[in-house]
């Protein structure tokens, strides 16, 4: 298996809490993309996209994966990436050639659930993308808007060396769950 790990899947799979686990229990070092684009921008990733735009995002966003890789001086890490990052130009084919990487794929309407207990104020996407989608409540319209999106989304995650499914129940423990199944999954490589 080829080092470091990336963990990819739609925004609210899951990807850092997973990966903090999985790092703790590996006794890896552990970044999230994310944490990472605001140290290094000075402006959270939602803070970017309302300032500058998603493609302006976007650009900034793949350079943070590229500077860390060439920065960092250790393989045993897991990054969490961005639930767009591995859909805009050849950042799919970059993450694969730089490590191995991990679909975390919920169905979406887990991941609906997810967002709401999440809170989506802090997801620009997703905020955005259930106020534009049709339906008669919230979670009719997230549900809606998910479903697309995830529809666009989904051959990118796919090209993931390994995909890791959820649990079919929604519980405080699923994080816990998939961090094991790919700990499991990397103990055997």
């Amino acid at each position: 298996m080829t080092l470091p790990i990336y963990l990819v899947g739609y925004i609210g799979a899951g990807k850092t809490t997973a990966g903090r686990l999985l790092a703790e229990k590996l006794g890896w070092h552990f970044v999230d993309l994310d944490d990472a684009f605001k140290e290094i921008h000075g402006l959270s990733t939602a803070d970017y996209i309302r300032t500058f735009g998603i493609e302006e995002f976007r650009k900034k966003e793949k350079y943070v994966v590229e500077d860390l890789a060439d920065q960092i001086p250790f393989d045993n890490i897991i990054y969490a990436t961005g639930g767009g990052y591995p859909c805009w130009e050849d950042n799919m084919e970059c993450l694969k050639e730089l490590g191995t990487s991990f679909y975390l794929r919920w169905k979406p309407e887990q991941l609906t659930k997810r967002l709401f207990l999440s809170g989506i104020e802090h997801r620009p996407v997703a905020k955005d993308g259930m106020m534009a989608a049709e339906g008669s409540s919230e979670e009719e319209k997230m549900l809606h808007f998910v479903q697309q999106h995830l529809a666009d989304r989904v051959a990118y995650y796919k090209q993931a060396h390994f995909i890791i499914d959820a649990p079919d129940q929604l519980h405080e423990s699923n994080d816990e769950v998939m961090a094991e199944q790919i700990y499991r999954i990397i103990s055997q490589h």
